[in-house]
């Protein structure tokens, strides 16, 4: 397959190279029958615009890099599609990789799209050290958080209120009765989950309970290490009558394993999770959960960068959508 250039568009359609340019980025300042000779040129040959090349050019490659912590994980696979779809709409691309929240990979990745001459980064990860705000503040193209705190709001960023999620869905819990409540956290070095973990602790207290440090687990919030959780939670000296848990898949692991005990859900223990994914219809009792609108994160952050890479005004670079608590059936 021989690369077909410019130049050979050019020769075919006997006009100049800055011609054919001018038709490829849509400049109006082209004859109609220039246009069409052009046009057809292209399509003989099969000529494809080399972005990048026109990226050097322009200074826009109207390509935006992902950043993201795990695809496979549904709850990044439905921030990814809120992204890719308002990107659509304003005819940007995507490359997108997957940094498994390591820190070096993170650093490296972002280095990585910026030599790809990208116009702008989304970041989604856990722990923002103080070395990703310093290289963030060095990038020559906007950056924009999703589903991701950094400390000193400094970047831009869209998140729900975290603390308050959690200290609706524990308050909920206890004016239910329950004073013993669980509460399986993902890992503790991520900001939201510190945030969460506050939520938990003010509802416990404004409530006149106890916090007690033995009922806080902490997984890593893949299915596996709820079922450990609550493999925990049976170790206890006092049972809990309910369980809070940091995410969905966690929560799956807790119902689960509370069941292949003889645990009826929600009879004898109610469990509410977090973020609404896919999976909270999945698993029988279906999941009460936090909504945590993932899609519309994806979709508002993206929406957020256009205006930065567009120089747009941005009246307030901090979003906190709305959350609501869905209630299913592991609750009573």
């Amino acid at each position: 397959m021989v690369n077909v250039t410019i130049y050979d568009v050019a020769r075919e359609a006997n006009v100049s190279m800055a011609t054919v340019s001018r038709v490829v980025n849509g400049n109006p300042n082209v004859k109609p029958s220039t246009r069409k000779k052009v046009l057809e040129a292209i399509e003989r040959l099969g000529y494809r615009p080399n972005a990048v090349a026109r990226g050097l050019a322009s200074k826009k490659t109207t390509t935006v890099g992902v950043i993201i912590p795990d695809i496979s994980s549904i709850f990044f696979a439905e921030l990814a599609r809120g992204i890719e779809d308002i990107a659509t709409m304003y005819k940007y691309n995507i490359i997108l990789s997957n940094s498994d929240q390591n820190k070096d990979k993170e650093l490296h990745l972002l280095n990585t799209m910026l030599g790809k001459q990208v116009d702008g980064i989304l970041f989604m990860g856990g722990y923002i050290s103080e070395e990703h705000v310093a290289e963030f503040k060095k990038s020559p193209v906007p950056i924009v958080l999703a589903a991701t705190i950094e400390e000193n709001s400094i970047i831009p960023s869209v998140n729900i209120d975290y603390e308050q999620a959690a200290y609706d869905a524990v308050a909920f819990l206890i004016e239910k009765g329950h004073k013993r409540i669980a509460y399986v956290t993902g890992p503790a070095d991520d900001p939201i989950n510190n945030k969460k973990l506050a939520g938990y602790r003010r509802a416990l207290e404004e409530h006149g309970l106890t916090y007690d440090e033995n009922l806080i687990i902490e997984g890593d919030y893949s299915y596996d290490s709820g079922i450990e959780a609550y493999e925990k939670i049976t170790e206890l000296d006092e049972q809990p009558t309910a369980v809070f848990v940091g995410t969905d898949e966690m929560a799956l692991g807790v119902i689960h394993s509370a069941q292949d005990h003889g645990v009826n859900i929600p009879e004898q223990l109610e469990v509410v999770g977090f973020d609404n994914t896919r999976l909270a219809t999945m698993v029988r009792p279906r999941l009460t959960t936090v909504v945590q609108p993932m899609y519309d994160i994806g979709a508002v952050a993206m929406r957020l960068l256009t205006k930065y890479m567009n120089k747009e005004h941005v009246d307030n670079h901090i979003v906190v959508l709305p959350h609501r608590i869905e209630y299913r059936q592991s609750t009573k």
